[in-house]
């Protein structure tokens, strides 16, 4: 081998919405980061796992940081802080079609202030929504970071994951930063997560398309029980998951459910797919909607949910 093998992790930073987890998933090429057009729809570290010949790049998918309201909030945040200063690169998401603002200066902030402070790239995240003038300016505006931050960029990168236009640019300038290493992951998975997880991230996903804006951070997916159906052909497979909606309030349960159930159908239709694409097998899917009333702002109703 020419170059010596180089292995390690990063994960990328940035205000709701900068395109943090479709880039993550654009790189590694498969859906493993739930990507959704509402904020704090990440909840979990879900790993994405790229594995070439000379290199194994882990991305971990943090949930966004922001001024917490709740015991959750807070809790997100202690595990984005946490990922953040065990990683080896961070690449920093600015959408190239919003100003630079308070809030990323102040998420630039608290990467700059960790004790040990991984590598920095910036991204100029959404660069198919601007033109070639105001992305001059915004990389000018990136760069300008530096002595106002006290920081170093170590690249400026223009890319858009939907016109995947520069990803590949991305994955190289970032395992180009990773110390070498061995692969710690097997060739072929693309995620350590357990299905389990992935699953409930799926049907939180279908749950949260065209809900009004008061539901996002109240849902949340727990997968009761999940296994393949016993009888059956080994040609037939069949995958039973039964899984639990939980929301706050009576009200909210009824949103979710619909006229008629026509909203939990749809959901568990949408769902059902996606969670097919993913494990390869037909799904038959039991989905529940539960009420545990303030389960963001309760210890033991957070404790009880995995968080």
């Amino acid at each position: 081998m020419s170059s010596e093998h180089r292995s390690g992790f990063a994960c990328f930073v940035g205000r709701p919405n900068a395109g943090k987890s479709t880039l993550t998933n654009a790189i590694v090429g498969s859906k493993v980061a739930i990507a959704s057009s509402k904020p704090q729809t990440t909840r979990h570290a879900v790993k994405g796992i790229v594995t070439r010949p000379d290199a194994q790049l882990v991305l971990i998918d943090t949930p966004g940081l922001h001024k917490p309201r709740t015991l959750l909030g807070a809790r997100l945040n202690d595990v984005v802080r946490a990922t953040w200063s065990e990683v080896d690169v961070v690449g920093v998401c600015l959408p190239a079609n919003q100003r630079i603002g308070p809030g990323d200066t102040y998420l630039v902030q608290q990467v700059a202030e960790l004790r040990r402070r991984p590598k920095l790239v910036a991204l100029a995240t959404k660069s198919d929504l601007v033109s070639p003038v105001r992305m001059r300016e915004h990389l000018l505006a990136i760069g300008a970071l530096e002595e106002s931050m006290g920081l170093r960029w170590e690249h400026i990168i223009p890319v858009s994951a939907v016109a995947d236009d520069q990803v590949d640019v991305v994955a190289d300038e970032i395992i180009g930063l990773l110390p070498p290493g061995p692969a710690y992951y097997p060739d072929g998975e693309i995620t350590d997560e357990p299905d389990e997880t992935l699953v409930a991230e799926l049907i939180r996903e279908a749950a949260l398309e065209g809900v009004r804006d008061e539901l996002p951070h109240s849902i949340m997916v727990v997968v009761d029980e999940m296994g393949l159906r016993e009888g059956r052909p080994e040609d037939k497979p069949l995958l039973d998951v039964f899984a639990s909606m939980v929301v706050e309030r009576d009200s909210q349960k009824g949103i979710m459910i619909g006229h008629k159930g026509s909203r939990l159908r749809d959901v568990g239709t949408a769902a059902r797919m996606q969670i097919q694409a993913l494990l390869g097998t037909p799904v038959h899917l039991d989905l529940k909607v539960k009420v545990m009333k303030d389960w963001q702002r309760d210890a033991k109703s957070l404790n009880r949910l995995g968080f």
